[in-house]
C-alpha cells in the first residue's frame, strides 16, 4: 500500500488539525483525507459555538481555512453520518476513520424543577444566537430577570448576550433573527450562580475583561462572598490567571452602582437546589455553601430565593452516540485509549479513532484539541496492522457513492461560495457579513446554479 485513505467524520477544530497533523507527519506512504460535516458548512464549534461578539477566537478560522484551502484534504459538507454515510461505508472506502464530532448537547442538573417552561440549556441558546441552521429560529426571551447557573465561559457567554444591548451587537455577524429576537427581550437583570467561589471559576481573564466594558450594564458582587479562605489566598499567589481575574473582580468591587438599564448580579457559593414554579419558571433556589478545605464547596444549610423567569443551565456539553460506535453514557465520549477507540470488551476496534470533545469530553480550550489530535493521529499513522482493507479505496468511488444517493453535499469550493454570500449581506449594513441561517440558503449559495 502506497497510500492511506484516512476519513474523519467533523470539521470542527478538532477534525480539521487532525487532518493538518496527518498530512504533516513524517511517515513513509502518502495519505489521503476527506472531511465529512454534517452541516453545510465546516469549523463547526468556532462557527456555531463561540459568541458572535468574539473575534479575536474567530480568527481561528483563519487557521483551519488555510488547511483546507491548502488543496490537500477534500470536504464533503451536508452529510450526514448514519444517515448518508454509515460506517459500513466508510470500512469500504477507507482504511481509517477518526470521529470528531464534538459534544452538543447539555450536560442534565438533576435539580426539581429543571424541565418547567422557561429552563433552558445554555447550548440550545448559543446554538441559536450562532445561527444553527438546525434550531428554531425564534427564541422566548420574555424574561425581565433570568437566572445563569455555571461558572466557565460559556455561562460567561449566555449572560452577556441576555445583558448585552444589541446595538452593541451590531457589528458582529449576528443573523436577523436573533437581532429581532434580543432587541425585543425586556431583560433588566442576569444573575450567575458558582457553587464554589471566586477563586475557583473557569472562566479566562479575557472573557471575564470583556464582560466589564459592556456598555450600559452594571456588574453586582457581594461582599460576603469575598471572604476568602487560605486555600483561595494560595490560589491567587501562587496562579497568574487566578490573580489577574481577582484583580478584575475587585476592580468591579469597587464600582458604584450606576444608572445602567440593565445589572448582572455574581452569586457565588450558591449551589442550586431547585428552580420554582409550577407552569413556568418563577424563581430559583439555593443553598449557601463553603469552602470544604479540600478544594470544594459544602453546603451551610442557608437557603436563599432568587425570583427569576427564565433560568439557563450551562454545566457543561455532552457527546451524543453514533451509529454502529461503542459509547460511555456516564461521559458522553467514545470510549477509547489515547484516541484508539475501545469496544465494549475493551479491546482496540481495529481502523476507528477519535479525537476532540468526543474523545476526552468537553474540557479546554479550542487551541487544545490540537495537541489531542496529534495523539490520535500518531497512532493512525503507527497501526497499519489494524487497517481496515477497503474494497474501493480509490477517491473517485466515494464521490459515486454519494451521488447515487442524491446526497446534495458542498464542498470547499461552495464554502468559498457561501462565505462569500454572507460577506455581500453585510455589505449594505457596513458589516463584515450577516450569517446565512437556513439550511436551504446555504445549500443553494454553496452549490450555486447547479444543485446536486
Amino acid at each position: 500500500m502506497t497510500t492511506l485513505r484516512l476519513a474523519i467524520v467533523g470539521a470542527g477544530p478538532a477534525g480539521i488539525y487532525a487532518a493538518d497533523i496527518a498530512k504533516k507527519a513524517d511517515r513513509g506512504f502518502d495519505v489521503s483525507i476527506d472531511l465529512f460535516e454534517r452541516l453545510p458548512a465546516p469549523y463547526g464549534l468556532v462557527r456555531y459555538g463561540v459568541a458572535p461578539d468574539h473575534p479575536r477566537i474567530k480568527g481561528i478560522i483563519g487557521a483551519l481555512r488555510e488547511v483546507l484551502d491548502g488543496g490537500a484534504v477534500r470536504l464533503f459538507g451536508n452529510v450526514d453520518f448514519g444517515t448518508d454515510i454509515t460506517l459500513d461505508d466508510l470500512r469500504k472506502h477507507y482504511h481509517a476513520v477518526i470521529f470528531s464530532t464534538g459534544a452538543i448537547r447539555d450536560a442534565d442538573l438533576a435539580i426539581p424543577g429543571i424541565d418547567l417552561p422557561g429552563s433552558y440549556g445554555a447550548a440550545d441558546f448559543v446554538s441559536w444566537y450562532d445561527g444553527h441552521p438546525d434550531v428554531p429560529r425564534e427564541w422566548p426571551l420574555d424574561a425581565r430577570e433570568v437566572a445563569v447557573i455555571g461558572n466557565g465561559n460559556v455561562a460567561l457567554d449566555v449572560a452577556r448576550m441576555l445583558a448585552k444591548h444589541v446595538a452593541d451587537l451590531m457589528p458582529t455577524e449576528v443573523p436577523p433573527n436573533v437581532v429581532a429576537g434580543l432587541a425585543a427581550s425586556p431583560v433588566t437583570d442576569v444573575h450567575v450562580l458558582g457553587r464554589r467561589g471566586p477563586a475557583n471559576v473557569k472562566f479566562t481573564p479575557l472573557e471575564l475583561r470583556e464582560l466589564g466594558e459592556v456598555p450600559d450594564v452594571d456588574m453586582v458582587l457581594h461582599d460576603e462572598d469575598f471572604d476568602y479562605d487560605e486555600a483561595a489566598k494560595r490560589a491567587i499567589a501562587t496562579n497568574k490567571q487566578v490573580l489577574v481575574m481577582d484583580r478584575i473582580l475587585q476592580g468591579w468591587r469597587k464600582r458604584e452602582p450606576g444608572t445602567a438599564s440593565r445589572r448582572l448580579h455574581f452569586h457565588w457559593w450558591a449551589r442550586p437546589v431547585e428552580i420554582l414554579g409550577t407552569d413556568h419558571v418563577t424563581g430559583i433556589r439555593w443553598e449557601r455553601t463553603e469552602p470544604d478545605g479540600m478544594g470544594g464547596a459544602r453546603g451551610t444549610g442557608e437557603f436563599r430565593t432568587q425570583e427569576v423567569q427564565a433560568v439557563y443551565r450551562a454545566v457543561g456539553y455532552f457527546g451524543s452516540p453514533l451509529a454502529g460506535l461503542p459509547f460511555d453514557e456516564r461521559h458522553g465520549v467514545i470510549p477509547n485509549h489515547e484516541g484508539q477507540v475501545l469496544g465494549d470488551d475493551g479491546a482496540l476496534v481495529p481502523g476507528v479513532y477519535a479525537t476532540g470533545w468526543i474523545k476526552r469530553g468537553p474540557v479546554g480550550l479550542i487551541g487544545h484539541t490540537k495537541s489531542d489530535a496529534m495523539e490520535t493521529v500518531d497512532h493512525v499513522l503507527r497501526d497499519g496492522s489494524m487497517w481496515w482493507s477497503p474494497e474501493h479505496p480509490d477517491e473517485a468511488s466515494v464521490v459515486e457513492l454519494l451521488e447515487s444517493r442524491g446526497v446534495r453535499y458542498t464542498t470547499i469550493e461552495g464554502w468559498h461560495l457561501l462565505d462569500a454570500h454572507e460577506q455581500s449581506l453585510g455589505v449594505p449594513e457596513g458589516r463584515a457579513r450577516v450569517k446565512v441561517v437556513a439550511r436551504d440558503e446555504m445549500l443553494a449559495a454553496s452549490l450555486g446554479a447547479s444543485a446536486r
